[in-house]
């Protein structure tokens, strides 16, 4: 709309011809909706998620001792995240046992995500605690998140949101049916 054919609003003004793409459903995430109240597992969505069945909780595939998730609020499509069962806050608290499986989770993780759908790159990484931006920092979570070449395109960056191609349930059982 060109700014000159703008009609003022009565009470509101002019509008400013800028067109809104509405993601009202990125209000529960603004909010901190359903982020557990201090560091315990009984207040932890992690720590509930692992009794769900694996499509309800988006659960990817589960090890002995780590599983693999979608995030919820993905920054692209595929975005998963590896974390282990035990209810741990830091990197230095994992054992050897869950430290290697969290590893060989992640590059699997990996692999699959590059079978289905051909990422250039990846980022992979742990935000510790909350200065660090972890959104949940009771439960030790790390983050792989594949990347195509000008996935940063100007919706995120001027729009402040996201298009994701495919729904969570879809995104989720295309991963689980490739993992094994």
């Amino acid at each position: 709309m060109r700014p000159e054919t703008l009609v003022p609003q009565d009470g509101a003004g002019v509008p400013d011809a800028l067109q809104r793409l509405w993601t009202p459903h990125r209000m529960a995430y603004i909010q901190e909706a359903g982020k557990p109240e201090g560091d315990e597992p009984e207040g932890c969505p992690f720590c509930r998620l692992i009794a769900l069945e694996d499509a309800d909780a988006l659960i990817i595939a589960r090890g002995e001792l780590v599983y693999a998730v979608l995030n919820l609020y993905p920054y692209n499509p595929g975005h998963l995240m590896v974390l282990p069962y035990r209810h741990v806050a830091d990197y230095t608290e994992l054992t050897g046992e869950e430290t290697r499986e969290l590893a060989e989770f992640t590059q699997h993780a990996m692999t699959v995500v590059r079978s289905v759908s051909g990422p250039h790159g990846f980022n992979i990484g742990m935000n510790q605690g909350l200065v660090a931006g972890a959104g949940i920092v009771g439960h030790l979570h790390q983050h792989v998140v594949p990347r195509w070449g000008g996935d940063a395109n100007f919706m995120p960056v001027v729009g402040h949101t996201k298009v994701l191609p495919q729904l969570l349930g879809q995104t989720r059982d295309l991963l689980a049916n490739a993992w094994h």
